[in-house]
């Protein structure tokens, strides 16, 4: 049987700590829930206590129930000073009620004596009594011995130290972190073989990439002797990122012949890496190893001509392993192999020679190559499926809208979006004022669409972001929209791609009406009958 290495996702908390890397509390939720799904085993959520993000997430966890997953609490032993019980940063990863937290302590004299300023006694003592109250608390606890590898140069004897206080004190984990990513894989083995020998419990590696060698040290740690791994989705993290899994879990497993997902699980690496760079709102890097759209790209010559007698010629995997695709960038040697290999990364249900086949992929190349991403907008594929299939429902038609933007020599700016729409040959006028331009279209259309299906007052729009697809352009540059919108915890996601900032807007807004009507199976109410009844005075529009 393969080893199972454990799988520590710390995209959430390490990652975030990326420059330009942002998540709402919401899109960090909905990442644990597809890290769940792809089978990662530890998700650290954040640091309890230290902003309100974290605080929403681990609030929202509770209340969720992960398959495979566990959620983890960050944080650091208790402060000089401070007795266990009366720790804030203690009493904080107690209350996030996860199941596991992950506790960092100091292994480098350098750090004890100067950024602490506490004797390498005191330290230890920190660190044991800081794990101790929390194994009490019946926490599984997972130490991160921060800057180990810097310390185990510096002072080995020490540095074994503190990892044998954390091991004394019940950790069940003991993680080597390469916190400023300097060491060499040379050094990271032969440290790993080292601490082997001095600890009998299990060992985990935390690399950063300062050197390049991220991911390298984590493949070079495990083969020494760890058998737990901490990264994040895409390598982000502080400076210049973090081990990336994307890269160290198919080498892993199938390189060296770990356990570290099911093939299924496997299989879906690509589609996450895609959906959480689509979330940050950061442009994807094509070049990236094994998920990259440009990973498994052959243009011209002879590696074109010999990957399509045998894709072993000039490909180290089956792309499909990954959940990557072959992609041929000669138009002449295009076609029906294309049109396989996106069939099957799409998971059309119909057969994938048909002629419908050929004509959804023909047209997601269009709109691909016009900007449009579908990996976070999955309501926005269903709907382009359903309508070249002639399957779309059709609830109404946009007969025009006129939004007006004023702003006085105070300052103070006020939107206004007019809209008129056709339901069942009724024609329906209204007008809304908003926060901005995109806000008061939003209302507006819900006003006008209230009359005929009411129960779109139940769903809200709960994400708006926009990203600038061809920077060069300037203010006239085409922009991609992606919209989010939800009801009783159910999300799905839209987008639109215009120069045009509403226009974009307005294709995602609609579309997620038009998918939150079809999914409700609703059918349109007779305007005068509501008014009858009294029940249009009593709708209310979202703010």
């Amino acid at each position: 049987m393969p080893v199972q290495i454990q799988i520590f996702d710390t995209t959430l908390r390490d990652g975030t700590q990326g420059e330009k890397v942002s998540f709402s509390a919401e899109d960090k939720f909905r990442i644990a829930m597809r890290l769940d799904e792809f089978g990662i085993h530890y998700i650290e959520g954040g640091w309890p206590g230290s902003n309100p993000k974290d605080m929403a997430f681990f609030e929202k966890a509770k209340h969720h129930t992960f398959r495979q997953s566990k959620i983890v609490a960050f944080g650091s032993t208790c402060r000089t000073g401070n007795s266990p019980q009366e720790d804030p940063n203690l009493q904080a990863l107690i209350e996030a009620e996860t199941p596991a937290v992950s506790v960092f302590g100091k292994s480098w004299l350098l750090h004890v004596t100067q950024a602490l300023n506490i004797t390498p006694e005191k330290n230890l003592e920190l660190i044991s009594g800081s794990l101790k109250y929390l194994k009490e608390h019946g926490k599984e606890v997972i130490y991160d011995a921060e800057h180990f590898f810097d310390g185990y140069k510096d002072n080995p004897g020490y540095a074994i130290q503190s990892l044998l206080a954390a091991q004394d004190a019940g950790a069940d984990v003991l993680v080597l972190c390469d916190t400023n990513g300097g060491t060499l894989t040379h050094e990271v083995m032969e440290i790993v073989q080292c601490v082997r020998d001095a600890v009998h419990a299990p060992i985990g590696i935390h690399a950063h990439n300062d050197s390049e060698l991220a991911v390298a040290n984590s493949l070079a740690a495990i083969r020494a002797g760890a058998i737990h791994v901490q990264g994040t989705i895409n390598g982000y993290g502080e400076r210049c990122g973090n081990a990336n899994l994307c890269s160290v879990i198919p080498n892993l497993q199938l390189k060296l012949g770990y356990r570290c997902v099911s093939s299924d699980q496997l299989e879906r690496l690509s589609t996450l890496s895609k959906f959480v760079s689509e979330l940050g709102n950061l442009i994807p890097d094509n070049k990236q190893p094994y998920v990259g759209k440009s990973a498994f790209a052959h243009k011209g010559g002879v590696h074109v001509s010999a990957v399509i007698k045998n894709e072993q010629t000039y490909e180290h995997i089956k792309p499909e392993l990954v959940g990557n695709s072959r992609r041929v960038l000669v138009s002449d040697l295009s076609g029906k192999s294309n049109v396989s290999y996106k069939s099957e990364e799409l998971g059309f249900d119909f057969d994938k020679k048909s002629v419908e086949s050929s004509q959804i992929v023909q047209e997601l190349k269009k709109l691909e190559n016009e900007g449009y991403q579908f990996e976070a907008a999955e309501a926005s594929f269903e709907l382009l499926v359903k309508r070249m299939t002639n399957k779309a429902p059709d609830f109404f038609k946009l007969e025009g809208f006129r939004v007006i933007m004023e702003r006085n020599a105070n300052g103070e700016s006020r939107s206004e979006a007019t809209i008129k729409v056709r339901v069942n040959d009724q024609i329906e006028l209204s007008a809304a004022e908003g926060n901005g331009p995109v806000h008061a279209l939003d209302a507006a259309l819900r006003r006008a669409l209230c009359e005929f299906y009411p129960e779109i007052s139940s769903m809200h729009l709960q994400d708006y972001k926009v990203r600038v697809l061809n920077e060069k352009d300037g203010t006239g540059a085409k922009v991609r929209v992606l919209i989010d919108s939800a009801k009783d915890g159910s999300s799905w996601g839209t987008v639109g791609v215009s120069e045009n900032i509403i226009d974009a807007s307005w294709k995602a807004l609609s579309e997620g009406i038009i998918y939150f009507l079809m999914n409700q199976k609703s059918k349109p109410k007779n305007r005068h009958s509501l008014a009858d009844s009294g029940q249009d005075e009593k709708l209310k529009i979202p703010s």
